[in-house]
């Protein structure tokens, strides 16, 4: 099972400006589109209600969609899925139902989370060349992690598409 964050951040570190906007109006289309095709791959995705939102409260399509709630949001599609599971726990579930990625898609609460309870394999990160001087980072806690470079893509337009394994 391979658990993985996949986040797009701005040059100084942040992964939005605040938690009203939604968090993808600002990435790349080269951002977008990576999201697409790894998410898919995963086919599971793991997000924080907030997060939720900021993706208009919808289900990604062709995706089981996790979202950590302690309830049901009246607009959520019946086939999204509530959890508060303890992360270990839920990966070894999705595990046990067949899956072997599961796509780690904010926000800072979650990504902290994750990365705290020792879970996290990989990470995918979109570095974009913006700069918001402020705003929502990707952890909420120290961590003391050392990463392996697996990949490191630039763009035309300046956008960095990493990927690190999680030593």
């Amino acid at each position: 099972m391979t658990p993985f964050i996949i986040v797009a951040l701005s040059t100084d570190g942040y992964i939005a400006r605040d938690s009203s906007a939604p968090s993808t109006v600002w990435t790349s289309k080269e951002d977008k589109k990576r999201f697409v095709e790894i998410t898919k791959r995963a086919r599971v995705v793991v997000m924080g209600q907030n997060t939720w939102k900021t993706f208009g409260g919808r289900a990604l399509k062709d995706r089981l969609n996790i979202i950590y709630s302690l309830e049901r949001l009246p607009d959520m599609a019946p086939e999204v899925e509530i959890t508060s599971k303890p992360p270990a726990d839920l990966i070894a579930e999705l595990a046990s139902r067949g899956f072997t990625e599961v796509a780690i898609c904010g926000g800072s609460q979650i990504y902290t989370m994750f990365m705290q309870a020792g879970v996290v394999k990989r990470l995918y990160l979109t570095i974009e060349p913006v700069l918001f001087g402020d705003g929502i980072r990707l952890f909420k806690a120290p961590l003391d992690y050392k990463l392996k470079l697996i990949d490191d893509q630039k763009t035309e337009g300046g956008t960095r598409l990493v990927e690190y394994e999680v030593i």
